[in-house]
């Protein structure tokens, strides 16, 4: 079956649970939101007329969306796991209606500054309480037997939905054009689809969700749950060190991360300053609008092609290809900057960033053990996430105001030609340790098992 049919078959048959719809209408309410926030909040730190964008302020707003994910990330789950998580999607909604609210009025009354920034990092930290919430609800409202199809399809719709919001909000600031007060008519309205949400969090019962045995929680068990984390962080490291596949792909998509967050940046620069009169943010918006389509275009299609790529080549084959891709599109760039390619650009690497994304999943949870599976995979999120705040640092030193550099898209093309060729020498090694543990397995299946295939079904 085609990958395109059996996303849409895995759709039709998670759909047909009736619990699962109801969350999964919180997902995509909430997700629309996100984007048309998002947009917002772009427009008023890059596309606002009254302020020029700089790489200070495009790193301070990638800090701003990612550092939440890697301060709060590893805490939410002790929370969920006492809170009950219906009640987590439905407060946090409507937090976040009231948090944005918020920032729309500082936004009229103070213009953009340190409380707006602050008013965000707060949202977005919310935000991902809600996140995990949906993914530790997801087993109470779809079959065991349904949970893998149900991990792909949900988080894919949700880019669909934000990048639908995001599509709503930039219309709304075409229609009344450009000013602090339409940004922040479009964070609003984004606070109102949040209330949506937490209405459609209603909707299900209170225990739904579980957990189904909580345990009571005081100020010193959160405590002693802060330090465990910290505790499993190490013991997830340490797991990872042991383990050289998931070490050499945590290696490689971290490298990835780094690149790929200056480029973000860059790519907000290059619209707003390089590509477009920078007077006129109206045309900076538009591009970036399209890169954003590009980017949810090159996501999506990640997720159809990767299993099929990965299933002929290993996901560790399929990981060193792609990223080696990403080396043309810089190459490209530093021969000849043109407005054409900047959005076949964005699909490719965001091809290659979700490619890789999924494929290092899929080693890492075929290669640690299952006793260690969550701890190794909250480091993994740290890895992540850190790795894209520390791009940002970097980019602040590196990247000029306009997005445009020789020598930054020199280097990009560097650390992706590097990180590939270095995971490429690091798989035959794992592979030649494989041929030497197990010399008695046939090829084809040494192959399968240790070159992780993605798994094709629960």
């Amino acid at each position: 079956m085609p990958a395109s049919r059996s996303f849409v078959a895995d759709l039709r048959v998670v759909l047909q649970g009736r619990d699962f719809r109801k969350l999964f209408a919180v997902r995509l309410a909430s997700q629309a939101s996100d984007g048309a926030f998002q947009v917002g909040l772009a427009s008023l730190v890059f596309f606002s007329p009254e302020r020029a964008a700089t790489t200070q302020a495009a790193a301070l707003a990638a800090v701003v969306t990612v550092l939440p994910y890697t301060l709060v990330g590893p805490f939410a789950g002790v929370l969920l796991d006492v809170w009950q998580r219906r009640q987590v999607l439905l407060v946090a909604n409507l937090v976040r209606a009231l948090m944005v609210a918020g920032v729309a009025a500082l936004v009229v009354l103070g213009g953009v500054g340190l409380p707006v920034y602050a008013a965000a990092l707060a949202c977005m930290s919310v935000n991902r309480f809600f996140l995990a919430g949906l993914g530790a609800s997801l087993p109470a409202v779809v079959p065991r037997h349904e949970l893998v199809m149900a991990n792909a399809v949900s988080p894919t719709c949700g880019t669909v939905a934000a990048l639908l919001g995001a599509g709503a909000g930039f219309g709304v600031r075409r229609l009344l054009g450009p000013g602090d007060e339409t940004d922040a008519l479009v964070v609003l309205l984004a606070g109102l689809g949040y209330a949506a949400s937490a209405l459609l969090a209603r909707r299900m019962a209170r225990e739904l969700l579980g957990p189904h045995e909580a345990a009571p929680l005081s100020r010193g068990s959160l405590l002693a749950g802060a330090a465990d984390i910290w505790r499993d962080l190490i013991a997830g490291a340490r797991h990872v060190r042991e383990r050289p596949p998931a070490a050499h792909a945590l290696a490689a998509i971290g490298a990835h991360r780094i690149a790929y967050g200056i480029t973000t940046i860059g790519t907000v620069l290059l619209c707003r300053n390089y590509f477009s009169d920078p007077a006129d943010v109206d045309a900076g918006l538009s591009k970036l609008a399209l890169v954003f389509a590009a980017t949810a275009a090159g996501v999506a299609t990640a997720a159809l092609v990767t299993p099929v790529a990965a299933g002929r080549f290993g996901a560790s084959g399929w990981i060193a290809i792609v990223i080696g891709s990403a080396v043309g599109f810089q190459v490209v760039f530093l021969v000849r900057p043109v407005e054409a390619l900047l959005y076949p650009a964005a699909y490719a690497l965001n091809l290659v960033a979700q490619s890789s994304k999924i494929c290092v999943d899929a080693i890492v949870q075929d290669t640690v053990d299952d006793a260690y599976r969550g701890r190794v995979f909250s480091f993994y999120d740290v890895v992540f996430n850190v790795a894209f705040v520390a791009a940002a640092g970097v980019a602040v030193l590196v990247v000029p105001a306009d997005g445009f550099s020789r020598p930054v898209f020199a280097a990009l093309a560097v650390i992706y030609a590097a990180t590939s060729a270095g995971y490429g020498l690091a798989r035959r090694g794992d592979l030649r340790r494989a041929r030497q543990q197990h010399p008695d397995e046939p090829e084809v299946g040494r192959h399968s098992r240790r070159d992780h295939a993605l798994p094709v079904g629960p």
